[in-house]
């Protein structure tokens, strides 16, 4: 499998946090030392595919059903673009995909014989902008996704996921806001985290836990 590793120093990224944003600095050394690590996959076809079966589902379900899947992929050569081209709609219905989700990845196959769909290594060579706008091409693929795959994948570390229902709660809370943060006055306050936005993203969602 395919291993992508954050290429910058946690050291680094978490002191330049606490010397810009002394309130996330606090909420920092209450979480702890910075513990991602990039998950593990072969290709952006698996992360996208596990992405989609995933949307909308208790962990639990999509995970009983993500197996089924690559199972019934595994009859036709794998976890690849092809094999979805060789399974029938009933297999791939039966092994719990909906009918939305079917259709997203049937789209997805196509979209990687396409080539809009990079493969990892071409991925390293497109900025997170290009690959929101490429993957997002993807039927039932939004922006979201596409930075938890940039985040939680493909460990890029100047991500920051304004749609996240979390990321938004731990703002409003860690900042003592009265009203929901909006997307434009979130990716203004993290001017100052730049360019370890990821880092300073998975610190707010950790901040969560904390009494």
């Amino acid at each position: 499998m395919g291993e992508c590793a954050f290429a910058f120093d946690p050291i680094v990224a978490a002191a330049h946090l606490r010397a810009n944003d002394p309130i996330l600095g606090a909420a920092m050394g209450r979480v702890g030392v910075f513990a991602l690590q990039p998950k593990r996959t072969r290709s952006l076809f698996e992360a996208v595919l596990q992405s989609i079966v995933y949307q909308q589902l208790h962990a639990k379900a999509a995970g009983t059903i993500h197996d089924r899947v690559l199972a019934e992929l595994r009859r036709h050569g794998g976890a690849k673009p092809a094999a979805v081209g060789k399974a029938t709609d009933a297999a791939l219905r039966g092994a719990g995909l909906s009918a939305n989700k079917l259709l997203a990845v049937r789209d997805l196959a196509l979209k990687c014989h396409e080539g809009t769909v990079p493969t990892l290594q071409e991925a390293g060579g497109l900025s997170d902008a290009e690959l929101v706008a490429r993957l997002t091409e993807v039927r039932g693929v939004g922006e979201w996704t596409v930075h938890m795959l940039l985040i939680f994948y493909l460990g890029r570390p100047d991500v920051l996921p304004t749609g996240d229902f979390a990321i938004r709660a731990a703002f409003k809370r860690l900042y003592r806001k009265r009203k929901d943060p909006t997307p434009e006055s979130m990716t203004r306050h993290a001017r100052r985290w730049q360019p370890y936005r990821s880092v300073a993203s998975w610190y707010l969602w950790r901040s969560l836990d904390l009494d």
